[in-house]
Parts: structure tokens; sequence; C-alpha cells
């Protein structure tokens, strides 16, 4: 199979540099990055990929087998690496993804050696003694309104996620990017988001690890960043100046001062 058309796998930056992984959250794709890959690309060799599913992806190699678990995602993520013969590379993930990297460490460690979560959430759903941000019953309404209706869905839901109802161009373009999937992808990967647990895998992570939160995030609050933060022991929690849950659009200046922070100290 080829892996790079499969992923829409595209590289760039210094050819010689460290390597860096940019993996997107749900209903999106790689564009969400396009805003913090010049800084980055300025030092590291950037590799950019969809989701079979999303973006640019070969939609003929998706199965709902495959994808109604974070693991299917997370062999996305091995394979691109195994393809591109990766070695200690980081990882950096947006929401789902950042659980999504969790698994791809754990199955592949020799591929990646640094971990970074952004706006992460090991469990959407609150539980004794966890608050995830959402009830059992909001997460069934959120999932039945999705499956009835998933354009309408994602006009109202998109602008929500993003946050920054003062510059509502942010939340267009989510919801744009949030149509443009196939509703009966996204019906699976909303499932597949919105139902996982990945708590118990928190404490198998072993590589430093970045946790970046929003100060405001109606995915993922702030107590979800502490938790996930505590139950690291190698990871470091940062809270960025940013709205929304998406703050590599909202605020990628401070999103990328924060990773390059991160690395440098690391280097």
């Amino acid at each position: 199979m080829d892996i790079r058309r499969r992923n829409n796998v595209m590289v760039t930056g210094r050819a010689d540099g460290p390597v860096v992984v940019l993996a997107h959250g749900f209903g999106c794709d790689q564009n969400m990055w396009r805003l913090v890959v010049p800084a980055l690309a300025e030092r590291y060799r950037v590799v950019l990929f969809d989701y079979v599913g999303s973006g640019g992806s070969d939609l003929s190699a998706w199965s709902e087998e495959r994808y109604s678990s974070l693991h299917g995602y997370a062999r996305d993520v091995v394979e691109v690496c195994e393809e591109l013969d990766l070695e200690r590379a980081v990882f950096v993930g947006h929401s789902v993804s950042a659980m999504v990297g969790v698994l791809a460490v754990e199955a592949a460690p020799e591929r990646i050696g640094v971990l970074v979560m952004v706006a992460p959430s090991p469990c959407y759903i609150d539980d004794d003694g966890y608050r995830g941000g959402f009830t059992t019953e909001d997460i069934d309404e959120l999932l039945a309104s999705l499956e009835s209706n998933y354009l309408g869905w994602s006009s109202a839901m998109a602008p929500v996620i993003m946050g920054n109802p003062e510059r509502p161009e942010l939340g267009q373009e989510l919801t744009n990017s949030f149509c443009a999937t196939d509703p009966d992808i996204a019906r699976v990967f909303a499932r597949t988001t919105f139902l996982s647990d990945s708590r118990d895998d928190l404490k198998r992570v072993d590589v430093p690890t970045l946790v970046l939160e929003c100060s405001q995030d109606v995915i993922a609050p702030r107590e979800v960043g502490a938790y996930v933060q505590a139950a690291i022991p190698s990871s470091r929690l940062v809270t960025l100046e940013a709205t929304g849950h998406c703050p590599q659009l909202s605020a990628p200046e401070a999103t990328t001062a924060a990773l390059l922070d991160f690395l440098r100290e690391l280097s």
C-alpha cells in the first residue's frame, strides 16, 4: 500500500532537521496546522498527514472496523512513521490525536521520542472524581444530533468548539472543515472520539511530554489538563492565553512559542 498517498503525507522544512509530526483532530485535516508550520519549518523537518477518512486521504482505504477504535488511528501514525523511517520524532497531536499519540508511543517507542498534547482529553464524560466536561446524557445527545443531521450539527457546534465569537471567520473555517467530511465517516470518528476513555493509557507514557491547554475550552476544561499532567510523570503543563479548542488557529503564535520553548529545553 502507498502510505504516502493513503494518508496524503506532506513533508516540509529542513531536510536535515529533527522531525516534528503534526496530527489533526476530529473533523479536521492537516490544513489546520498551516499557521504554525512556517516557524517550525525553519528549524525542523515537518511531517503532515491526514488520517484515513479525512482531508485528502484515500477514502477507499477507510473501514469502519479499523477506525472504530483509536488504535486504528494510532496504526496510521505508526505506519506513516515507518514509511518515512522516522526515529525518536516529536509527535504533536491536537484534541483526540493527543490520545492517538499516547497509543502510538506505546506501539512504536523507537519512532516517537517526544509527545506534545494540544487541548487533550482522555475521557469526555464525567466520572467519580473526574471531570471530563460532559455527562453521559450530553454525549448521547451530541451523537444523536450528529447522526440525524450532520451538516446542521456541524454548523451549530463548530463555532462553539472553536470559541472566539468575536472572530466568526474561525468558527466558519471549522464548520467548513466539518462539512467537508463524509457524514458516515464522521459518525464513526465522532463515536470513537467522544466515547473513548484513555485514562489508563496515560500512566504508561514515559517520554518527555508537553500538555498545552487553553485558558477557556468547552471541550477540554482546565481540570482535564491538570489530570493529564498529573497522570504522566514526565509531563509539563502550559496554559495558553487562548480560548476555544483550536489554539493552532486562534493563537498560533502562542502555540508555536510554547512548543519551540519546550523543544529547545530538550535539545
